[in-house]
C-alpha cells in the first residue's frame, strides 16, 4: 500500500509541477506578446513593460487565450492581421517555454 501511496504522491507533485510551468510560460509568453505588440505600436522604454503588464493581466479574464487575442487585437487594430497575432502566440509560446526550460 505504501507503493501506491507514494506512486500516488509522485503523479500529484508531478501535476502540480507541470500546472505551475504551463503558468509561468503562458504568463511569459503573454508578457512578449506584449513587448511585441507595444513595439508595433511605437511604445518602448516603461511604456512598452507596461503594456505587456497590461497583457498579462488581460488573461486572468477567462480561462483559455482568447482574453489576450482580444486585448492585443483591440489594442493593435489594423496593425496586424488575426492570423499574424495567432501566429505569434504560437512562436512565443515555444519561446517562452524554451526560456523558461534554460532557467530551472
Amino acid at each position: 500500500m505504501a507503493q501506491f501511496d507514494d506512486r500516488e504522491r509522485a503523479f500529484e507533485n508531478k501535476y502540480a509541477h507541470d500546472a505551475e510551468m504551463q503558468f509561468k510560460a503562458e504568463a511569459r509568453r503573454n508578457k512578449l506578446l506584449g513587448l511585441w505588440a507595444a513595439g508595433l505600436m511605437g511604445k518602448d522604454g516603461d511604456a512598452a513593460a507596461d503594456y505587456a503588464k497590461e497583457v498579462v493581466k488581460a488573461d486572468f479574464e477567462e480561462a483559455g487565450d482568447e482574453d489576450v487575442y482580444r486585448k492585443v487585437a483591440g489594442d493593435l487594430g489594423d496593425l496586424a492581421s488575426e492570423a499574424d497575432i495567432r501566429a505569434k502566440m504560437v512562436a512565443l509560446m515555444a519561446e517562452a517555454k524554451a526560456q523558461i526550460m534554460s532557467e530551472v
